[in-house]
């Protein structure tokens, strides 16, 4: 009982300094809140892909199927598989924007340079997460999107084709292919998320930046409730246009043929 009293102890006081008593520069604006809807954008592709994945066959012959499954016969699979498909696209527009903030204000120097970096590395892994995932439903456009893409680490000297020959799990894109981007479709998410764990604890470790430079002397107070509030109307606008493009242009992101 007194183990398990610590260990709640324990959670209540790292909330308590992370998230309610969270020192915080009084003059952040509204570009401030661009990390946290990414933290949601992220929580939303966690969600719907868990969900996606129990309905998903990778086989080269069956794929394409599955997921024409989902949208037609699964109860409200056409939802899940929309909140997942534009939720990828808001995500990169949400990090999109966050990057610019760090590179307008100056977030990536000295003291802050380990938190850019950690920042950078979740954006790379974004990228090849999408770009196995746009290969998922084996259409056409992701037959060939994964031939070309994947072609591209021919250009590296000495190891190129070797290193094709081992994305393809082959001699050309195939079912290994499928499942090997299947497989790690599925694992990076959570490995983003473990990383975003690291790069909050890094913004925390340094303090946030604020609007007037990165050394200055700002007054600082509370994240609760002032910067709470103001995230949260934050997220309410992400959902507003979220909302617009799932249910009113649910193919807006696709691209053409």
């Amino acid at each position: 009982m007194s183990s398990l009293r610590w260990t709640k102890d324990s959670i209540l006081a790292f909330i308590d300094s992370h998230i309610v008593d969270y020192p915080t520069p009084i003059n952040l604006n509204y570009f401030w809140s661009f990390g946290s809807t990414a933290g949601i954008c992220l929580v939303i592709q966690l969600i719907t892909g868990i969900f996606l994945a129990m309905h998903y066959t990778p086989h080269v012959d069956l794929a394409f199927y599955s997921v024409e499954h989902i949208m037609r016969d699964v109860n409200n699979g056409w939802l899940i598989r929309y909140l997942h498909a534009n939720g990828a696209s808001m995500f990169f527009i949400v990090v999109y924007c966050h990057i610019f903030r760090g590179l307008y204000y100056g977030s990536f120097i000295h003291p802050r340079e380990f938190l850019w970096a950690s920042g950078v590395i979740i954006f790379l892994l974004m990228m090849a997460t999408a770009f196995m995932g746009y290969v998922l439903p084996w259409g056409q456009m992701s037959f060939w999107g994964a031939t070309v893409i994947t072609n591209l680490f021919s250009a590296i000297p000495f190891v190129g084709g070797s290193i094709v020959e081992w994305l393809w799990g082959g001699f050309s894109v195939s079912n290994a292919t499928l499942n090997r981007f299947f497989s790690l479709h599925y694992l990076m998410p959570f490995v983003i998320a473990g990383l975003t764990i690291l790069h909050l604890s890094l913004l925390h470790k340094v303090g946030s930046n604020n609007a007037t430079g990165i050394n200055k002397n700002v007054e600082v107070t509370t994240f609760y409730p002032y910067f709470y509030v103001k995230d949260l109307l934050a997220f309410f606008f992400l959902l507003f246009i979220f909302s617009i493009f799932v249910f009113l242009l649910p193919e807006c992101f696709r691209p053409f043929g």
